[in-house]
């Protein structure tokens, strides 16, 4: 599964403002209602269902990204968008360092495959520093899609 297949293009943001993880979640969260990736109905239930996910461990997974993700019944493929923090912020990381790069999955809750190879994808690009240390500095929407792109042509990852 490639980045393209379940990223919102018109959702990514290079400068999110949240300060902790509810508002980030909310964030990310509106930027898909705002692309018309999930309906603005659906945002509250959507932003509770991550945030009970996140009650059972933090989706911060270290080295600065975290990848806050439910099932919902809203949508009916899996749908994502990539923010960017650049003064990151706590996210009750398994590390303990501020989160910058995040990562945020909503999927069916009858495709877990499409779920688990997200995830799979997700964690392969990012074991890449170079990958990371490039989302990091992105300055733009465009500047993030494009590294996105470069990751599923396979241009990072060995």
């Amino acid at each position: 599964m490639k980045f393209a297949d379940f990223v919102s293009e018109g959702a990514i943001r290079a400068d999110l403002t949240a300060s902790d993880k509810p508002a980030v979640i909310r964030e990310l969260t509106a930027a898909l209602a705002a692309a018309n990736a999930i309906s603005p109905e659906d945002m509250e239930s959507i932003v509770k269902a991550i945030l009970k996910r996140e009650e059972l461990g933090s989706t911060g997974i270290g080295r600065g990204v975290a990848v806050p993700h439910t099932k919902h019944p809203s949508v009916n493929r899996l749908v994502g968008t990539v923010g960017v923090s650049a003064e990151g912020l706590d996210f009750s990381s398994l590390d303990g360092e501020k989160v910058q790069l995040f990562f945020l999955l909503i999927s069916p809750p009858d495709r877990p495959g499409d779920h688990l190879r997200a995830l799979e994808n997700i964690s392969r690009q990012l074991r890449d520093d170079t990958f990371c240390r490039f989302l990091k500095q992105s300055k733009s929407a465009g500047d993030i899609w494009q590294l996105l792109e470069e990751a599923d042509n396979n241009q990072f990852v060995s």
